[in-house]
């Protein structure tokens, strides 16, 4: 199936709006849905799209995976409680981490997460809540790099023929699916979502297993946590597209209290762009650098090296896995 794109350019929010809830409350009829919130401008967008269009018909799950940023699923459950839409946190850490064990392989780990979300918790919701649709925030950048076998994106199914009501017992309704990032942001907006959450970085799917390489555990997940949270207090002004902080594999020698340590490596991302599918590293002034690697060999135990990503994209990824 062709999807014709809808630019940033041409998009009419206001007639998007109202033809996708429409769209949504016609394919869900008398039935209930069901959709997962991570805080993105993606999955927030689809939230507020769907509670606009089913009311109480539709019942929204933030799925704590263990692999979020610092507090995040508080955070954003009060965003939209403040919006009068209520989120239940799903405690799944455990079938999470028990899925990931000792893979290191990127496309399998995303692999792992994508069976463990949509068959394992997803298919316990969906048999509980007695829902018959999924609605989700899959965008049209997702689609077409993992048609091109760049990167599987864990939320592509019918664009690679997989039938989700037969692989997960439910159909998955997809009304992003013609705009990118910077057409999502512009619904969002216009749907009166706040600017923390129609200006908010891109977060991937998979959350910070994407940032760890090699196999996912939760005192390495800890590690790139706790990374992240000081990369985003330094460049919380920097106008950027995103940032990120990324646990490399292997251990790198460093020194500290006059003795050697075999430590970790932690990479730091900073992109510019516009709608994710170019990208250019920002020139970071060296100065917040030597700040940023500072703050993260000091606070960060067992860390030992940072280094700042200097490659575009293509050929880089925005992610690293």
């Amino acid at each position: 199936m062709s999807i014709v794109e809808i630019t940033a350019n041409d998009l009419d929010v206001e007639k998007f709006i109202k033809d996708k809830t429409a769209d949504i409350s016609k394919a869900v009829g008398n039935d209930t849905a069901i959709n997962a919130l991570s805080g993105g401008v993606d999955s927030s967008t689809v939230t507020l799209l769907g509670h606009m269009a089913l009311d109480k018909k539709l019942k929204t799950y933030f799925i704590d995976n263990g692999l979020m940023r610092k507090d995040e699923p508080q955070e954003v459950v009060s965003i939209f409680s403040k919006m009068g839409v209520n989120v239940e946190i799903i405690d799944a850490r455990q079938e999470f981490f028990a899925a990931l064990k000792d893979i290191d392989d990127p496309e399998k780990k995303r692999e792992a997460i994508t069976q463990t979300f949509y068959k394992k918790v997803f298919g316990r919701l969906v048999k509980e809540s007695g829902a018959k649709h999924l609605l989700q925030g899959t965008i049209l950048t997702d689609v077409d790099e993992t048609v091109a076998g760049i990167k599987r994106q864990h939320n592509v199914f019918e664009q690679l023929g997989i039938d989700p009501q037969e692989t997960f017992g439910y159909k998955i309704i997809e009304p992003l699916l013609q705009l990118r990032k910077d057409g999502v942001r512009k619904v969002a907006e216009g749907l009166g979502l706040p600017e923390v959450i129609f200006n908010r970085p891109p977060f991937p799917g998979p959350a910070l297993a994407a940032r760890v390489i090699g196999a996912v555990t939760p005192e390495d997940v800890e590690l790139v946590r706790q990374a992240t949270v000081i990369m985003e207090e330094v460049f919380g002004d920097m106008d950027s597209f995103q940032n990120m902080a990324i646990l490399h594999k292997d251990r790198v020698t460093g020194m500290r209290n006059g003795k050697r340590e075999f430590g970790r490596q932690i990479e730091i991302r900073c992109w510019e762009s516009t709608d994710a599918r170019t990208a250019t590293p920002m020139r970071v002034d060296y100065k917040t650098l030597f700040y940023l690697a500072d703050r993260i060999t000091k606070e960060v135990r067992g860390v030992v090296s940072v280094t700042y990503h200097i490659a575009e994209k293509p050929p880089s990824t925005m992610e690293v896995v």
